[in-house]
C-alpha cells in the first residue's frame, strides 16, 4: 500500500453488510458476526483498492483518513458539504 498510514473507521449504524468492501478490498474488510464491516488490516490492500471499497458502499458507512495528516480521503469534504 505505500508509506501512507490510514485511519479507516465503519459508521455501524449506517452499516447494512451489502458485502461490497469485503469484496472489493478484502485483506481490509470483514464481516464480524451482525453481518457489518469491520477493519482487519489497514495497510492490506492499496489506498486504490480502499477508496474503491469505500465509494461502493451503498450507505457511505466508511470514512478514509490519512493517519498522520488527517486529511480526510473518503468521502471527501466537497461531497459532505452537497450533502447538509
Amino acid at each position: 500500500m505505500g508509506d501512507r498510514r490510514l485511519c479507516i473507521a465503519v459508521d455501524y449504524d449506517k452499516c447494512v453488510g451489502s458485502k461490497i468492501c469485503v469484496l472489493t478490498a478484502s485483506k481490509v474488510f470483514a464481516l464480524n458476526e451482525d453481518r457489518q464491516s469491520y477493519v482487519i488490516d489497514p495497510r492490506g490492500d492499496t489506498l486504490d483498492q480502499i477508496l474503491a471499497a469505500a465509494e461502493g458502499c451503498p450507505m457511505m458507512a466508511i470514512t478514509v483518513r490519512d493517519a498522520d495528516t488527517g486529511e480526510q480521503l473518503f468521502p471527501p469534504p466537497s461531497l459532505l458539504a452537497k450533502m447538509v
